[in-house]
C-alpha cells in the first residue's frame, strides 16, 4: 500500500507540473485580465488541496494527545521522561546551529561565485524601494507571547485551533497525572490507547485522497506562478536547494555515527511523508503518516509521540537554513556590508527568535522581516523573493520532516529502545504500536 499510494503522490506531482504548465502558458500574456483569470483558476484547484489539509489538521490533535498520553504512561517513570526531553532538546539545539550556520556558509559560497564571475555586478535585480509594505503581520510574532503562549488557557480551545505545543504541555501533565494514579488510570490508558488506533485508521482513510490534493496544489502553483519565475531566481532558489541537499546529507550522516548503517535506510521509510510534505509545502500535513513510519522503522511509539511534536516547534531545520540564506541574500542585493561578526550576532538572533514561529502564518517570512529591521535590512528586500516562496516552502517542508525523523531516531538510539524495523513496503491498515 505504501509502495503504491507513493507512487500515485509522484503521479499526481507530475501531473500537475504539465496541466499547471499548460494552463499558464495558454492564459498568460502579462495583462492584469489574464493574471486575474490565473488566479481565479488556481484558487479552484486549491479547493481540493485545502479540503485535504483541512483533513489532516483534523486528525492531529487527537492525535497527538492519544499517542502522547499513552507514551509517557508507558514510559513507567518521571526520571526517563526527563532524560527524552533533554536529550531532544540538545539534538534540537544543535540541529538549529548547524542548520542556521549551513545557510551562512552556503550564501557566501554563491557569494563568493558571483564576484568571480562578475565581479562588482551584484545579484542584478531591480529593488523595490526600501519603504516598500511586505504586507506581513510582523506582530504575530513576539518571543514574550510565545512564550506565555506555550500554556494554554483551554486545553479545549488548544484542540480546535491545533496549536501542538499547547496540546503537548497539556499531555505531558495527562500522562505523568496517570502515571501517578497507577490503576485507577489503566481504563484511560486504554481509552487513549484505542483512540490513538482510531485516528490512524482515519488516517489511512484519509491519505488515499492525497494524490488528488498533490495534484491540485502542484497545479495551483504553477498555474499562477509559471516555470519561468524559477529562471528569474535561478540562483537563488538552485543555491538553497543546493543547500537543502547538503543538509539531508549532513542530518543522515550524523544519524550514521549514532544508528549506524541502518541511518541511509531510514529515507524508504519516510519516503511517503516527505513527498507528500513537499507536494502541499505543509510538513503538518505529514505527522500521521511520519508517526506511522517512524513505528515501522522500529522507533516506539513511546519517543516518536514525545519527540516529533516537539520537533513541530523546536526543530524546523529547512526553515531555520531559509532564514539565514534569505536574510544575507537580500542584505547583499541592497549593497549592505555585514561584518561577519555582525552576522554571528543575527545567526544567534534567528537561533532564539525560530523557536517562536509556531503557528504564525507565513511564518519564516515573519521572522526575517522581524529580526531584519535589527540589522538595518529593508524588509522591502522580501518582496523579491515572495513570487518563489511557495516553491522554496516545498523544499523547506519536506527538510522538516527529515529532521525530526532523524532526531526522534536518534534519541530512541540513545534510550537503547530502537527495535528491528518491519519491511518498508509492507504497510498495515495501521502502524503497529511498539510501547
Amino acid at each position: 500500500m505504501a509502495k503504491r499510494l507513493t507512487s500515485y503522490i509522484l503521479i499526481g506531482l507530475v501531473l500537475g507540473l504539465i496541466v499547471g504548465w499548460a494552463i499558464n502558458f495558454q492564459i498568460a500574456d502579462g495583462t492584469p485580465e489574464a493574471t486575474a483569470r490565473l488566479k481565479e483558476i488556481g484558487a479552484g484547484f486549491s479547493i481540493v488541496t485545502t479540503i485535504f489539509l483541512r483533513l489532516i489538521k483534523m486528525i492531529i490533535a487527537p492525535l497527538v494527545f492519544s499517542t502522547l498520553v499513552v507514551g509517557i504512561a508507558h514510559m513507567g517513570d518521571i526520571a526517563a521522561l526527563g532524560r527524552v526531553g533533554g536529550r531532544t532538546m540538545a539534538w534540537f539545539v544543535t540541529a538549529s546551529l548547524v542548520s542556521l550556520a549551513l545557510g551562512l556558509l552556503l550564501f557566501h559560497g554563491i557569494e563568493a561565485v558571483i564576484d568571480l564571475v562578475a565581479p562588482g555586478t551584484g545579484f542584478g535585480f531591480k529593488l523595490p524601494p526600501p519603504a516598500a509594505s511586505v504586507g506581513l503581520d510582523e506582530k504575530a510574532f513576539n518571543l514574550t507571547n510565545f512564550i506565555t503562549h506555550i500554556v494554554p488557557s483551554s486545553v479545549v480551545e488548544a484542540m480546535a485551533t491545533n496549536e501542538i505545543i499547547q496540546i503537548v504541555l497539556f499531555s505531558v501533565f495527562a500522562g505523568v497525572a496517570l502515571t501517578a494514579i497507577g490503576e485507577k488510570g489503566e481504563p484511560i490508558v486504554r481509552g487513549a490507547e484505542a483512540l490513538a488506533a482510531m485516528m490512524l485508521q482515519i488516517t489511512d482513510y484519509v491519505m488515499r485522497c492525497a494524490p488528488f490534493a498533490v495534484f491540485a496544489a502542484i497545479t495551483a502553483t504553477i498555474t499562477v506562478n509559471g516555470l519561468g519565475i524559477l529562471w528569474s531566481l535561478g540562483l537563488f532558489v538552485g543555491g538553497f536547494y543546493l543547500g537543502l541537499a547538503t543538509l539531508w546529507l549532513l542530518l543522515f550522516g550524523a544519524a550514521f555515527v549514532f544508528v549506524g548503517p541502518r541511518a541511509f535506510g531510514l529515507a524508504r521509510y519516510i519516503r511517503e511523508p516527505i513527498l507528500l510534505a513537499f507536494s502541499t509545502a505543509s510538513s503538518e500535513a505529514a505527522y500521521p503518516r511520519t508517526l506511522e513510519a517512524l513505528d515501522r522503522f522500529g522507533v516506539p511509539r513511546r519517543i516518536s509521540s514525545f519527540v516529533l511534536p516537539l520537533g513541530y516547534s523546536f526543530n524546523l531545520d529547512g526553515s531555520m537554513m531559509y532564514m539565514t540564506f534569505a536574510t544575507l541574500f537580500i542584505a547583499r542585493v541592497y549593497g549592505i556590508d555585514l561584518p561577519f561578526g555582525t552576522q554571528i550576532v543575527m545567526l544567534l538572533v534567528l537561533m532564539i527568535t525560530s523557536k517562536g514561529i509556531a503557528g504564525v502564518p507565513r511564518a519564516s517570512l515573519v521572522v526575517i522581516a522581524a529580526v531584519m529591521g535589527q540589522f538595518g535590512i529593508p524588509e522591502a528586500g522580501l518582496l523579491l523573493i515572495l513570487p518563489v516562496d511557495q516553491f522554496l516552502d516545498m523544499g523547506r517542508s519536506a527538510t522538516n520532516v527529515v529532521g525530526n525523523a532523524v532526531a526522534t531516531t536518534v534519541v530512541a538510539k540513545w534510550e537503547g529502545a530502537l527495535g528491528e524495523p518491519v519491511a518498508a513496503e509492507i504497510e498495515p491498515p495501521h502502524a503497529p504500536h511498539r510501547a
